[in-house]
């Protein structure tokens, strides 16, 4: 009923009459942190207590056009950027194709190597963060410390779980992608 789609949020298509509710930060996909994307059924939005306080209901952003206070005008404009970018791509259909194509060439590298694993089964894994691991910690924090020497920055696994985490959300492009895997032969080779 309700989907957080921060992390894949046009990034492929998705009926979003499959939804009651979607939700989704702008700062993974659509531009700068700070804002929020939400796209909510009419009558979810007008099922709220009356003591939800008015910032905290989405009627009073709908009843004033998402006016109600001063929009983030920066960030409003960076996201018109993105989806004129969409618009010259050939819309999210075509977005979906490039993360598709950026997910498999990465993955097919990770399937290929004994020096690299992903915990993550195949039906269940993400086009927009790729997680993988090298033969021990301490290779992964010389993994991400080489990398970052080569300008492949923000590598390092989450916080919670450890290893390595490639994120190749919209904006990454796919010579990004190439350039890790090149980066990733080496430092196999050199381990």
């Amino acid at each position: 009923m309700i989907a957080d789609m921060s992390s894949d949020i046009m990034s492929r298509v998705i009926n979003v009459n499959d939804f009651g509710m979607i939700y989704a930060g702008a700062q993974k996909n659509l531009g700068p942190s700070g804002f929020a994307l939400v796209i909510i059924r009419k009558d979810l939005m007008e099922r709220v207590a009356a003591t939800v306080p008015t910032m905290l209901k989405y009627t009073t952003y709908a009843e004033n056009e998402s006016m109600f206070n001063t929009p983030p005008t920066f960030a409003v404009y960076i996201l018109a950027l993105v989806t004129d970018y969409f618009k010259e791509v050939g819309g999210i259909a075509a977005m979906e194709k490039i993360n598709d194509a950026k997910a498999k060439l990465l993955y097919d590298y990770l399937d290929s190597t004994s020096f690299y694993t992903t915990p993550v089964q195949k039906d269940s894994r993400s086009r927009m963060n790729v997680v993988f691991r090298t033969p021990s910690e301490e290779l992964d924090a010389k993994f991400v410390a080489d990398a970052k020497a080569c300008g492949l920055t923000d590598l390092k696994g989450h916080r919670l779980v450890g290893g390595c985490r490639a994120s190749i959300y919209n904006a990454m492009p796919i010579e990004g992608v190439q350039a890790l895997i090149e980066f990733m032969k080496k430092f196999e080779k050199e381990a």
